[in-house]
């Protein structure tokens, strides 16, 4: 699914269907067909719980070693959480909508590297 989707001219999604053993030479091609590209891991499940801690180094990695230019990845979903879920469907539903907001605005990686919204460091 590209930008276009989501009606956006400037974003490709690109989605990792495999992440063990990870796609090294596919994310360093995909990488290489936008040099100038921010490199966002958007996921819905909580930072402790999804893929985040496994596949940041691996992103860097990818980028560093084949593409000879290291691209840090930006964070964007929920803070690390004792449950998976917010626990109203409400909330829940409006931190979704968010995540995808966050992922796909101009200002995502003022997030930084591996901080998500709850982290207030400048």
């Amino acid at each position: 699914m590209g930008g276009a989707a989501v009606g956006k001219s400037d974003v490709a999604l690109v989605r990792v269907e495999q992440i063990s053993p990870f796609p090294f030479h596919d994310v360093a091609e995909e990488m290489a067909r936008y040099p100038n590209a921010e490199l966002v891991w958007a996921q819905e499940e909580p930072k402790n719980m999804g893929a985040w801690y496994y596949v940041q180094d691996r992103f860097m990695t990818a980028t560093r070693m084949l593409n000879g230019k290291e691209v840090r990845p930006a964070y964007v979903g929920r803070g690390t959480m004792a449950s998976t879920a917010e626990g109203y469907g409400d909330v829940h539903t409006q931190e979704q909508r968010q995540i995808v907001e966050t992922a796909l605005s101009d200002t995502v990686t003022d997030y930084g590297w591996g901080r998500d919204r709850s982290d207030t460091r400048q």
